[in-house]
């Protein structure tokens, strides 16, 4: 297999590509699959997931990488471009029986060399919690699946949080769950906690705290993917009928809505610094939503599939003045640090004040670049640039040549908040100004707490110093009637009658919801490259490196440029052989 070539087949695998920043190369020695190294039979299988964390050990070999296949969960060592795979010592490896994992997501705020807290989420809905490193199964959440019988299609910790994670279901639910609490040997009934445009929240009615204490219908069909912004306070959800939907997740109040251009929308990411949303999905296309303006900015067209996942680059996104450039900065503790949740969850630090300094109307000329990714069942990868003259069409006219900073950072998650001056485009909303922007609303995780009567898990809020607060009166606006347990006959007949309102979506198409083809501008990606024989799963964006992985079960790492060296220096003597994809 050769690199990129005009005359080469346009079905041939490539194995490195060009950016403006150099080459990206592909490590065969760090690729990481199966023991067996066997492509797998994926014909049926859930896709092949990959998620990371950093148990902070003190040899520098902190990263830890845990991969499904089939009925297998493998987590490993990750050695990235540093060494070589060695797959025969696997931390631990699981093989399941009757159902098969379909994601996972290990606890970054508490995980330590000696205990990592994994959640496995399975298509028969269960979600299990495991130590891998121990090799210690805790806790099955969902075992008798009386809170949803659907296949589970994301879950993740809550940011900040030891207890609290979230949970989506191809059912189009999502659920809030503590894992010190049970989940109770009957099915949960629920009482409305609040309800909006297309979506209603219920709280567990019980007289003790038992899971789930939340519980989320968002939508028609599937909630394919969820994602927490950088500072934890929204959430935004990827439906099966189109529409990204964005909350605030302690009030459950309906921030923004996109419409895809057809399909269903099946990835979301947010930008590092909270202000843009990427989707990926079924019209083949990558979307850029702005949180701020709520509106699409633009469309990216170079898939010839659905678009399976989206990612953004923390390391290439870059924002420089005419003064001095500058880019993200920090460290991953730092930002670890940050999305810890207290009063207020200010963002103040250095990087942040400069990002608001270089989006105000100060007369200075400001260079804004944002890289993110794309992998499709198409198996092409694509490379994106967002820059300015998309972003700010109507105040600047640069061109894309003029707006890349050709350095990297090293942090990949910073947040910015908006600065006290105004800011055309900022990150602000009409309820966000302060330092507590949503400390007049109530928290519906404090409410579903009290609804159960135990005053004793009241402090299990997300927020460190509530005082108590009450609920408010629920809005009755369209919203799902799934699983809805309710004794007003009265609330029921209006429940059903807003059930038919739903959103025509020829209405929706030529509205800021989803504006027409021709109406914003179309992005042309900067990398597109075919790079794997199975559909593209997972695209994940380290500091010296991006990983990827097909539906055979192929990881792969791909060095940014100038890091390729570190593994190349290391002794290849007892580096593994195989099949390289």
């Amino acid at each position: 297999m050769a690199a990129e070539g005009g005359g080469k087949e346009a079905n041939e695998i490539k194995t490195q590509f060009t950016t403006r920043e150099g080459v990206y190369k592909l490590l065969p020695n760090s690729e990481y699959s199966r023991p067996n190294r066997l492509p797998f039979n994926s014909q049926g299988s859930n896709p092949v997931k990959v998620s990371f964390v950093n148990v902070n050990d003190q040899s520098g070999n902190g990263e830890r990488i845990c991969f499904n296949v089939g009925r297998e969960l493998y987590f490993y060592i990750y050695k990235g471009v540093r060494k070589a795979a060695d797959l025969s010592k696997p931390v631990d490896k699981r093989i399941y029986k009757g159902t098969l994992p379909t994601c996972h997501d290990s606890n970054a705020l508490t995980a330590t060399a000696e205990s990592v807290s994994l959640l496995v989420g399975f298509s028969a809905g269960q979600v299990q919690l495991i130590d891998p490193i121990k090799k210690e199964t805790s806790k099955l959440f969902n075992e008798d699946r009386l809170i949803d019988k659907s296949p589970v299609t994301c879950l993740k910790w809550v940011p900040g949080s030891e207890h609290l994670f979230l949970v989506s279901h191809s059912s189009g639910c999502l659920y809030l769950y503590n894992v010190e609490h049970t989940c109770g040997t009957t099915p949960p009934h629920y009482q409305i906690l609040k309800q909006g445009e297309s979506y209603v929240v219920h709280t567990s009615k019980s007289k003790s705290a038992r899971n789930p204490l939340l519980r989320w219908t968002v939508g028609e069909g599937a909630v394919n993917e969820f994602a927490f912004s950088p500072d934890g306070k929204f959430l935004a959800c990827a439906g099966q009928d189109g529409f990204l939907r964005v909350f605030c997740f302690d009030t459950a109040e309906l921030q923004g809505t996109m419409k895809s251009y057809f399909g269903g929308l099946l990835c979301v990411c947010w930008s590092p610094d909270g202000r843009y949303i990427v989707t990926g999905g079924e019209d083949d296309l990558v979307t850029v939503w702005s949180f701020s303006d709520s509106r699409v900015v633009a469309r990216g067209r170079g898939h010839k599939s659905w678009v399976s996942v989206v990612a953004f680059d923390h390391c290439t996104t870059s924002v420089q003045d005419s003064e001095a450039p500058a880019e993200f900065s920090g460290s991953d503790e730092d930002f670890q640090d940050q999305v810890q949740f207290n009063g207020s969850r200010e963002r103040a630090n250095s990087s942040q004040s400069r990002l608001s300094k270089r989006n105000s109307t100060d007369g200075r000329g400001v260079s804004v670049t944002y890289r993110f990714g794309s992998v499709g069942q198409d198996t092409q990868l694509c490379l994106w640039d967002l820059t300015e003259d998309i972003l700010f069409p109507l105040s600047r006219t640069r061109t894309h040549t003029n707006v890349m900073s050709g350095e990297t950072s090293t942090n990949g998650n910073n947040s910015a908040t908006p600065s006290n001056s105004p800011l055309p485009r900022s990150n602000s909303l009409p309820h966000s100004s302060g330092n507590s922007p949503n400390s007049h609303k109530p928290s519906i995780v404090d409410s579903a707490l009290i609804a159960t009567g135990v005053s004793k898990f009241a402090t299990l809020a997300l927020h460190e110093a509530r005082k108590e607060r009450h609920l408010e009166k629920d809005h009755k606006r369209n919203h799902s009637l799934s699983y809805i347990s309710n004794k007003s006959s009265d609330k029921l007949n209006q429940l059903i009658g807003t059930r038919t309102a739903k959103t025509d979506v020829a209405k929706t198409l030529g509205t800021t919801l989803c504006p027409r083809m021709e109406e914003i501008p179309l992005l042309e990606p900067l990398v597109c490259k075919k790079i794997a024989h199975e559909r593209l799963t997972v695209l994940i964006f380290l500091e010296d490196c991006l990983v990827t992985a097909c539906q055979e079960g192929f990881i792969c790492t791909w060095a940014r440029p100038g890091k390729v060296g570190l593994l190349s220096s290391q002794n290849p003597a007892n580096s593994p052989s195989g099949t390289v994809v």
